[in-house]
């Protein structure tokens, strides 16, 4: 097991907890006090992308890629000349060719596109209570941004408030207030995403987002997700509640209604319970049965008049892989989202998490591999969003080139609720009065943050970018949150950026896989991309045997 580092002295972080492959520590807490790379990004921004106290240092790379198989074992490759694609009107000269050129706009979708300022969207939020708490700050920052989010699983379900007749939702207040507030200032980049289970299909979810919202929503179908290979799953503390969510049709465990498991609840010997989502699937026995049933899914979806829809998968393993390619090409989707194992936001079993499914970089090797042979047939490839801990900006540009040309995004999970949660802990603070409407979980600023300062102005080095974007006047109505969001965003892009400007790439569609190469063999032979001394050493070699003998004489003889 590949144990990562839990500070980074050069840029001044630390991991409260163990360190996963995404930088992010494996507990991720709401009220942590810091100060993880996207903890310390969310405040300042792209002056984590160098080296803290500037003028006094010197600093080294510390890189481990030689270890193991993983986005981290993956190196970027740097070019000596040349430019491509850059924005119209600039030109291939040193004046130009500067990374704040570097366009990092990008776009999906079959018939109709969809545009993100920013290849990244948001993992699934949905049914976790913590998504719900910090809805608005993820939200507003998605959509300030410029990139999807995604309702996850559930809302409707397990929202005492929704109405469902006759197994069909009439009302669906909590859905409702999380399109509606993303809506709010949504300015034409990004989109809403709403996904949909078996519970939610059931319920009419599908029905009651196009009745009501129309065109302006994109609606998912779920085949799992990287953390888990069965249903989602909730924990509740309330007896009343699990009862509820037992009426309303979900698997609740211990089963609240025996009269022996509600005895232990009320003697403390149950504390909490399980709310599971059922597996799909289950009546059927072949790949080519799931695909008739996928093709009249979708069909259903587009009659009623969804003419966008995507498609979530987890990390299963290569014949559903294959399916989720090959049906998403087939029934013209405009996005499949593939998950590696090891992700998610909710309450996952551990050991499940743990042990289950395909690591992210395997996968998704096998995603470019797949997709290859479709395209070699002249189908247009459905556009596809990597996830699955990813959460720097190396790792967009690593996900982008891997899957290049049919990766479009990459979708963020854990490291995008971040923000979230500590814009909500220091609004708490400096407003005491709001401390309860957002969830903050401080009763002073941490000493990470008291360095920076007192008031929001000082502490999120993005907060002026905001306040031009929405004017003064609306500021009072941003979420600190959604102001760490737009920080840590700022700093992914600026990152971005900077790779993609020494790969010498200047636009999102002109990263490909020849911009990669393995930093150790065992990375090469699951990816299949070269190892970093066979990368262009054909080349290299015909520079020393041939090619430029008559300019080097006329150096040598000036």
């Amino acid at each position: 097991m590949i144990e990562w580092p839990k500070s980074n002295d050069a840029i001044g972080t630390v991991n409260r907890g163990n360190p996963a492959e995404s930088g992010l520590c494996t507990l991720c807490r709401a009220d942590c006090k810091g100060r993880c790379e996207t903890w310390l990004s969310s405040l300042k921004g792209r002056k984590i992308l160098y080296p803290r106290d500037f003028g006094i240092i010197t600093a080294g790379s510390a890189n481990t890629c030689h270890i193991g198989v993983s986005y981290n074992s993956l190196r970027i490759q740097g070019y000596n000349y040349g430019a491509s694609g850059l924005r119209k009107g600039l030109k291939n000269n040193p004046d130009d060719c500067i990374f704040p050129n570097v366009n990092v706009e990008t776009e999906f979708g079959s018939d109709v596109k969809t545009k993100c300022r920013v290849p990244i969207m948001t993992g699934a939020l949905g049914s976790t209570f913590i998504a719900a708490k910090y809805w608005d700050s993820f939200a507003i920052g998605a959509a300030l941004v410029g990139i999807p989010i995604v309702v996850g699983e559930n809302v409707v379900g397990i929202d005492r408030e929704a109405v469902i007749k006759n197994g069909k939702i009439t009302k669906a207040p909590e859905l409702d207030r999380r399109i509606d507030t993303y809506l709010r200032y949504f300015d034409g980049y990004g989109a809403i995403i709403v996904q949909m289970n078996v519970e939610d299909t059931r319920n009419g979810v599908a029905e009651y987002v196009i009745n009501k919202y129309g065109e302006k929503v994109i609606i998912e179908l779920k085949w799992g997700q990287g953390a888990k290979d069965i249903g989602g799953e909730i924990q509740v503390d309330n007896l009343g509640y699990a009862l509820f969510l037992k009426d309303r049709g979900y698997v609740v465990d211990p089963d609240p209604t025996k009269p022996e498991v509600q005895k232990a609840f009320e003697h403390g010997a149950i504390k909490s319970f399980a709310r599971h989502s059922r597996l799909g699937y289950t009546d059927l026995s072949s790949p080519e049965k799931v695909q008739e049933d996928f093709m009249k899914s979708v069909e259903y979806l587009r009659k009623i008049g969804y003419k966008r829809i995507s498609l979530k998968t987890g990390s299963y393993g290569m014949e559903a892989l294959a399916m989720a390619i090959r049906y998403a090409t087939d029934a013209k989707l405009d996005l499949l989202t593939v998950d590696g194992s090891g992700g998610g936001t909710g309450m996952s079993p551990w050991n499940m998490m743990e042990t289950w499914g395909v690591p992210s970089i395997i996968l998704h090797s096998k995603v470019y591999e797949y997709a290859s042979i479709l395209a070699a047939r002249g189908e247009r490839v459905v556009d596809i969003a990597f996830a699955g801990g990813l959460a720097r900006e190396d790792h967009i540009f690593k996900a982008l080139a891997l899957g290049s040309p049919f990766t479009k995004l990459i979708c963020m999970g854990r490291a995008a609720m971040i923000p979230g949660f500590l814009g909500s802990n220091i609004e708490g603070v400096l407003k005491p009065e709001r401390r309860k409407e957002v969830n903050g979980n401080w009763d002073d600023l941490a000493p990470s943050v008291k360095e920076l300062g007192s008031k929001a102005g000082e502490i999120f080095s993005g907060y002026y970018d905001v306040q031009k974007k929405v004017g003064e006047a609306e500021m009072d109505k941003i979420p600190f949150g959604a102001i760490a969001m737009w920080t840590l965003a700022d700093k992914l892009t600026a990152g971005l950026q900077q790779l993609m400007a020494g790969a010498r790439r200047f636009s999102i569609p002109e990263i490909s896989r020849n911009d990669l190469f393995s930093g150790n063999r065992e990375t090469e032979k699951e990816t299949k991309i070269p190892f970093i001394s066979d990368v262009l050493d054909e080349s290299a070699k015909k520079i020393l045997n041939s090619g430029y003998k008559v300019y080097a004489k006329k150096v040598r003889t000036a």
